[in-house]
């Protein structure tokens, strides 16, 4: 099956949607549900004295469960904890801000809206594509991902929502989780003092 496949583009299209014209590349790439961290540190994090709460500038390591529409979609079971620097918008801002005060240890079912997560639904995001401004090796299929870059070099990323009959497709720029409740099982494994 296809749905999970992300496709980088391979032309320009011309596409008037909220980030302008865009470019693109041919080739796959895997979709992941959660920001990635920063690049680590110059130097590494220094474990804080006393079990420290978490605030500003600390390096917090979690392990995470994300459940939307009853589903898990991520979760670092079986991975490293994910790790990010509290502050920095490494993250979620509804996720990061339930997670201050915490300490190493401490487990929460903590709930994210979408205005605090990725953001309302928004319908000017939505648009129609011809055949033409699609990669010729590529049999568009609902679902499918399309990847690539802005006019102004912002990676974007778009799902298939229709392929009509003359080849074209709408596609929806949203975040695939735009307009959804977001609900995490975390728990703090670290938190270091960052340098």
């Amino acid at each position: 099956m296809r749905q999970n496949m992300y496709v980088k583009m391979a032309l320009v299209l011309a596409l008037v949607s909220p980030v302008g014209i865009v470019t693109a590349h041919a080739e796959e790439a895997a979709p992941t549900a959660t920001p990635a961290p920063a690049a680590a540190p110059a130097e590494a994090p220094r474990p804080v004295e006393g079990g420290a709460a978490i605030a500003e500038h600390m390096t917090v390591g979690m392990d995470y469960t994300l459940t939307v529409d009853g589903a898990v979609i991520d979760t670092s079971t079986g991975r490293k904890p994910l790790e990010y620097v509290q502050g920095s918008g490494q993250i979620i801002p509804g996720l990061e801000r339930q997670l201050v005060g915490l300490h190493v240890g401490d487990e929460r079912e903590v709930t994210v809206s979408p205005e605090e997560g990725y953001g309302a639904v928004n319908p000017a995001a939505v648009s129609q594509v011809s055949k033409t401004q699609l990669p010729k090796d590529v049999t568009p299929e609902v679902g499918m991902m399309l990847q690539g870059t802005t006019a102004e070099g912002r990676p974007f990323r778009a799902t298939i929502r229709e392929v009509h009959p003359d080849g074209s497709v709408t596609v929806d720029m949203n975040h695939p989780l735009a307009g959804k409740t977001l609900h995490f099982k975390i728990k703090i494994v670290s938190v270091n003092v960052s340098l």
